[in-house]
């Protein structure tokens, strides 16, 4: 499954949420505003902004919101295993 890391009244992170959705994707939301270790491990892996989503303690894709709608249903399906 994956995890998606956000914060409050984050529009990318909202769109990411509802991309996934739609694609009927499973995974979890930490807020890293309300998650001090979630906040640390994102900025241990050199991140400093949000959506950030992993699949398991690995990078799904590079560049957030921006970088998942890139994404074919292909990719995803292949990226998803």
């Amino acid at each position: 499954m994956l995890t998606m890391y956000s914060k409050t009244n984050c529009p990318y992170c909202d769109k990411a949420k509802a991309f996934l959705e739609n694609k009927g994707i499973e995974f979890r939301i930490v807020k890293i505003d309300e998650n001090e270790t979630a906040r640390e491990f994102l900025m241990q892996q050199g991140f400093k902004s949000v959506p950030q989503i992993f699949n398991d303690k690995e990078l799904f894709v590079e560049g957030g919101f921006q970088g998942l709608i890139k994404l074919t249903d292909a990719e995803l399906t292949n990226k998803l295993g």
